[in-house]
């Protein structure tokens, strides 16, 4: 957009909005726990005897809770106390930063999918927010803030997906949002987080190109009509984009967009 040409009204509160969603979005990625911090996801079916490799502790499956057992050599600590003994731990639902089990500055953070347990090593030494210098975002532009409508299902439904390493998870979805772009309509296939939010997993003829492989959105949730604002130049990069150990699901089938999304963020940039 020239910056000779007439802006439409409210442009500049919208530019300083989304410059100051920008730079908020890169401090919380680059914070002490941000996703730059994780290096490694350790899935306890993979150590049938419990021990991870450069994790304290022993770590132990037992039905619908984790059991860790550790001594005072280990370092470890639970609830903020030094820890020996055993306790049994479900999965973590919280801010990385208030993780049950932490060795130091690190966090171990429980997780569960689908039946299966893992342990999350969050470090904020880790070699990636060392290496972090910024996230290629696209500045605002008006054309990518478009009127949308939300359209649910009767019931919710899951498909099957690729997630980023690989194994194949169930995707939750509750409806498609459809909107319309340079005169052709498309529609997003997307999940209603807890507090309303829509979430959708995208891609477009950018991706793998000039941005990541594909992207995160999140609208606000739909007004009662279903009408929702559908603000491309928020596209996020997923966590994965960030640290390689993280599970994010790929775009599920029909959310590759024909059109090249030249808005939002792109890519990580490193020293």
């Amino acid at each position: 957009m020239s910056t000779d040409a007439p802006q439409p009204h409210g442009f500049e509160q919208a530019a300083q909005d989304w410059k100051h969603w920008h730079e908020e979005r890169t401090a919380t990625v680059a914070g002490p726990y941000g996703p730059l911090s994780l290096t490694g996801t350790h899935w306890l079916s993979d150590y049938p005897e419990g021990c991870i490799p450069d994790v304290p502790g022993q770590w132990r499956e037992d039905g619908d809770e984790l059991v860790l057992s550790a001594s005072a050599a280990d370092g470890l600590t639970v609830d903020g106390e030094p820890f020996t003994g055993q306790v049994r731990l479900t999965a973590d639902r919280g801010p990385i930063g208030g993780s049950r089990v932490a060795h130091g500055e690190r966090r171990l953070v429980v997780l569960s999918r689908e039946g299966l347990w893992a342990v999350r090593d969050f470090d904020p030494h880790s070699p990636a927010r060392r290496a972090f210098r910024a996230i290629e975002a696209t500045p605002y532009d008006p054309r990518w803030v478009l009127e949308g409508t939300f359209r649910p299902y009767d019931s919710a439904r899951t498909v099957r997906v690729e997630n980023a390493d690989g194994v194949e998870r169930g995707l939750g979805l509750a409806g498609e949002i459809a909107f319309e772009l340079d005169g052709t309509e498309h529609t997003l296939r997307a999940a209603v987080g807890p507090d309303g939010l829509l979430w959708a997993v995208f891609a477009d003829a950018t991706s793998g190109n000039s941005s990541y492989r594909f992207r995160f959105l999140r609208p606000a949730a739909p007004a009662e009509d279903g009408s929702v604002t559908v603000d491309l130049n928020r596209a996020l990069l997923p966590p994965c984009a960030f640290a390689d150990h993280f599970i994010c699901p790929f775009p599920p089938p029909g959310n590759t967009l024909s059109a090249a999304v030249e808005a939002g963020e792109r890519n990580r940039i490193d020293n």
